[in-house]
């Protein structure tokens, strides 16, 4: 497999699959995170063409590992060198990514894919192998995905130990907004609002810390995953606006947010229940298997162990 972008899930995919026996080389811009790797005993190369021709003549798995903004110059350069290689990502929006797979011809090889973890630290030198153990990976199941592909990237994400969740690009995209995309700007926000406050960091501990965590991210990326998912953010930020805006006249006119509090811990308690059952049954490349699929990851199912898939021979 031939991973594109060393950064810390690149990076991380790389030493994981490595330490599962995949022969993977990786390409990345920076001389700097080639130089990383390669200290590290690792396969990498600044010079993208030459990593697709090794690609192309292996047949290998390209993984897409760089911020949305890089993506098409990626894919561009992808269908001159490598168009037949099984293609996947690790892009946080996965709407954007289809259309711009779509745009650049290579829709019949793709499948999305999107680790649901990470950290506030970036490069070669953040990443861990461990990085994914016991993480959802999301798998894209949309209307044009290629049973054997799909089963190559399941392949690749149990491989990392993740659990993987099965779900349709738009889907996804809509969750990411409440769970991943939100919280970056409520971070922001927080740590925006208790810089204000002179004393704020000398009295700030766990709430604040775990409260700001992901504004430690780079906003290059922040605004990457956000702008490229407006669509599906807007609404959840209107919402919670309207939530916060609520508990403010509360306050104000009863020196109360009760409803908040207790609709939020609420919330908080139904997800700490949350259960997961595994998706065992499922044949992969059997009729309907892409809606079966979804509809289970709706339902809260995860994929832990291979799945079967169905002979397409003849």
């Amino acid at each position: 497999m031939c991973v594109l972008g060393l950064g810390l899930i690149g990076g991380s995919i790389m030493r994981a699959a490595r330490a599962a026996g995949r022969e993977v080389f990786g390409y990345n811009r920076s001389i700097d995170g080639v130089t990383a790797a390669r200290a590290d005993g690792y396969d990498a190369t600044e010079h993208l063409d030459e990593a697709l021709a090794r690609a192309s003549a292996q047949q290998a798995l390209i993984v897409l590992a760089v911020p949305m903004f890089a993506v098409p110059m990626l894919l561009e350069r992808i269908g001159q060198k490598a168009p037949a290689c099984p293609l996947t990502d690790v892009v946080s929006v996965k709407g954007a990514m289809l259309e711009a797979v779509r745009s650049h011809g290579l829709l019949d090889r793709f499948v999305g894919g999107h680790p649901m973890t990470g950290t506030a630290h970036s490069g070669w030198r953040a990443g861990d192998a461990r990085l994914f153990e016991g993480t959802p990976w999301v798998l894209s199941v949309d209307d044009h995905v290629d049973p054997t592909v799909w089963a190559m990237v399941l392949e690749l994400a149990l491989d990392c130990h993740a659990v993987v969740v099965p779900a349709r690009s738009d889907e996804h995209d809509a969750a990411a907004a409440s769970i991943s995309h939100l919280p970056h700007l409520l971070a922001e926000a927080l740590a925006i609002t208790a810089g204000e406050v002179p004393l704020a960091y000398s009295l700030a501990a766990g709430s604040f810390r775990d409260g700001t965590r992901v504004a430690a991210t780079a906003p290059d990326l922040v605004r990457a995953m956000c702008e490229n998912n407006a669509d599906q953010l807007l609404p959840v930020l209107d919402r919670t606006l309207e939530l916060l805006t609520a508990a403010r006249e509360a306050l104000a006119h009863h020196g109360s947010v009760a409803e908040l509090a207790e609709a939020g811990h609420a919330a908080r308690m139904r997800y700490e229940s949350f259960s997961r059952p595994e998706i065992m049954a499922i044949m992969i490349g059997e009729e309907d298997w892409r809606e079966e699929l979804a509809a289970a990851g709706r339902a809260g199912g995860v994929i832990r162990s291979a799945l079967p898939v169905r002979d397409t021979r003849g």
